[in-house]
């Protein structure tokens, strides 16, 4: 270790998307900052998010953000409130990053390429004067209470200000170990058990094994807790050998917390665009049409034919059995399993699969109007490190945005 320590106004460690704002945001003031990042580039896994576009923000207001957010969103409202969606894109814009709305007020770069964004926040890093070093930071050193050093692998910082902004412990590959609670916990911080969150689902149902591949769109998606609608949305999904995963299934797990004490399932209505008379009286139709040949073969108008094997068994109809012999009855058990395929959820794949942490730094310990510790003065949080998490649409990159921005003008 160098025997020399180096000074800083501000230490931050984590250089992922809420470091890498907050370095920006503080030196703007004029700070001198030091970030300190393992990795080689910034934003490790902000390069990789939202399947390599980066889902910025979502073009929305303060409330509809809070919405999103299941927990703790009324803590957020100070942070949200002096740095909107809206402050979001104007900053990225500023710094040439034209940016576009999608569907569902989804922002992201024009270029659908999230290194734009990350290499944006580097090169305004490198203009302010903002040194990285690719170093991890190892312990917190406090006298008389108060933050006054950063140890890393090879250095001391002499510093009275620091973020940690680690991340959580979705994508481990990325960096985001968890190594922030640990930091956070030795000085006295509560931790929140972290969970995945937006993450595939498992099922011991056979279904999803034998459709394993099978993707399906424009298909209605509605969670159940203990037979109660949590979540209802259309969009598309994908069956795996553990159960279902894509963008349906990841915003509805992001509503199943309570795995030990409640029961959950997902229901498929594949044809949500007809309601159960439409749909029978398109069925009758098609059998109309196919009324010499047998049942699976006489539904592939109307469904993905790796599926029809499936639908039939679920209704305990032979896919052999000719189509003028199919009774009102099984035609009716036909049109009830078409709108309402369900398949019993188990629980999440593992968290180093999940999108995003539930779980973290407790809230209650943080002061909302700065992100500092209520604990520990000089010490400040900002991000997924934080026991918050919000629905798929670009909320939690704006709550990592929000944070950062608060604690960058409060240190």
């Amino acid at each position: 270790m160098s025997t020399k320590p180096i000074l800083a106004d501000a230490v931050i460690i984590g250089g992922g998307a809420a470091g890498s704002f907050c370095a920006v945001t503080a030196a703007r003031r004029g700070l001198s900052v030091i970030v300190l990042e393992p990795n080689d580039k910034i934003g490790r896994k902000l390069r990789i998010t939202g399947k390599g576009r980066c889902n910025v923000t979502n073009n929305s207001d303060i409330r509809t953000v809070m919405n999103h957010i299941p927990d703790h969103s009324r803590f957020l409202y100070g942070a949200l409130s002096r740095f909107s969606p809206e402050n979001t894109i104007q900053f990225f814009e500023e710094l040439g990053v034209p940016l576009k709305t999608e569907r569902g007020n989804r922002v992201f770069p024009v270029s659908d390429n999230a290194n734009d964004i990350a290499d944006a926040l580097q090169k305004e890093m490198n203009r302010l004067g903002v040194s990285v070093l690719h170093e991890k930071g190892v312990d917190l050193v406090t006298e008389e209470g108060h933050i006054s050093e950063v140890v890393t692998s090879s250095r001391r910082i002499l510093t009275n200000r620091c973020v940690i902004a680690t991340g959580g412990r979705s994508y481990p590959k990325t960096g985001s170990d968890g190594d922030g609670y640990r930091l956070a916990s030795k000085l006295g911080h509560s931790i929140v058990a972290p969970l995945p969150s937006l993450v595939p689902l498992v099922s011991d149902d056979r279904s999803c094994s034998e459709l394993q591949g099978l993707s399906l769109r424009n298909i209605e998606l509605t969670a159940t807790e203990n037979d109660k609608a949590i979540y209802k949305e259309r969009g598309e999904m994908l069956f795996s050998h553990f159960g279902i995963t894509g963008p349906l299934v990841l915003s509805a797990s992001a509503h199943m917390r309570h795995f030990d004490t409640s029961e959950y399932k997902v229901i498929l209505d594949l044809k949500p665009a007809l309601d159960e008379k439409t749909l029978d009286l398109r069925i009758l139709r098609d059998f109309s049409k196919y009324q010499n040949k047998a049942i699976r073969n006489a539904l592939g108008d109307l469904l993905p034919k790796a599926i029809i094997p499936v639908i039939l068994s679920r209704i305990a109809v032979p896919g052999g059995k000719p189509v003028h012999e199919i009774t009102k009855e099984e035609r009716s058990k036909l049109v009830h399993e078409l709108k309402c395929f369900t398949i019993p959820i188990t629980g999440t794949r593992p968290i180093d699969e999940a999108v995003i942490t539930a779980g973290g730094v407790s809230t209650a310990e943080i002061n909302p109007r700065t992100m500092e510790s209520k604990l520990v003065p000089g010490l400040f949080f900002a991000g997924e490190v934080l026991d918050l998490d919000a629905y798929t649409g670009g909320y939690n990159l704006q709550i990592a945005w929000s944070t950062a921005s608060l604690a960058g003008n409060s240190i």
